[in-house]
């Protein structure tokens, strides 16, 4: 049996690195894919097309995630489109680095739009549509960097902890929902924008992961696929790291 025959998924940012994977994962899992991208069509299409070949069905969907009507445009037509929604995965991110004394209000302003208000957003869309079924589960892809902090990084740091806290609140809020609301912190994953840093930079990096390797996409998905099913009904307001021992 499939962990999600027949459910209907929506994951934000997934036309490439971890959304991508997360969207093939859970459609060999049965789940049909609703996906958003705000740039990449060519790659969202790919992943589609990916998702179709597993016989279930998907959508594609152009969105900035902080375009709040946007957001609940799109859950209602998910809804709408495939009968049903009952997995939310906030995946979509960006991030744009900086020390902290030459941070621009435009560079933290970005960050947080993306990385926390988007979350916000797409949680907050499908919290009455889950509240009235009486179930579902949302996924909220975070980073271990939320939780200990990064040079160079205050904007990224502080929306994904703040992912953290939102997400938290939202387990305590729909939990009388029979709503699972989880956090999946990845460290440092093979994705293409990882594997485009100097080699030097990237070697560094992995010095710091006990074992010894970049993370794949798949390995966050993996746990994806496994926390939006009911194997995990019992898990919620969890925080878990995929990397490797990179943060002990």
């Amino acid at each position: 049996m499939k962990l999600l025959n027949g459910k209907t998924a929506l994951i934000t940012g997934a036309s490439s690195g971890i959304g991508a994977a997360a969207a093939r994962v859970l459609a060999r899992e049965g789940a049909h894919v609703a996906l958003t991208y705000r740039k990449n069509e060519e790659g969202a299409r790919a992943v589609l097309a990916a998702v179709e070949a597993e016989g279930v069905r998907g959508k594609v969907y152009q969105a900035d995630v902080a375009d709040f009507d946007r957001a609940h445009a799109i859950v209602a037509d998910v809804a709408e489109t495939f009968g049903a929604l009952e997995i939310l995965v906030a995946n979509a991110g960006a991030n744009w680095d900086g020390v902290i004394w030459k941070m621009t209000e435009e560079q933290w302003d970005a960050v947080i739009a993306t990385d926390l208000k988007g979350v916000f957003n797409y949680c907050r869309a499908v919290a009455p549509l889950f509240k009235e079924a009486g179930a579902g589960k949302i996924v909220n892809v975070a980073s271990i960097n939320g939780l200990r902090g990064k040079f160079g990084q205050a904007n990224y740091a502080a929306a994904k902890a703040g992912v953290v806290g939102l997400s938290k609140t939202l387990a305590r809020e729909l939990a009388r929902s029979n709503v699972n609301v989880n956090v999946v912190c990845p460290g440092l994953i093979g994705t293409e924008m990882i594997r485009a840093m100097p080699e030097e930079a990237l070697a560094k990096s992995i010095t710091e992961i006990l074992l010894g390797r970049l993370g794949e996409p798949e390995d966050v998905a993996e746990l994806i696929a496994f926390l939006a099913s009911e194997r995990a009904r019992h898990i919620t307001g969890e925080v878990i790291k995929v990397d490797g021992g990179q943060y002990v």
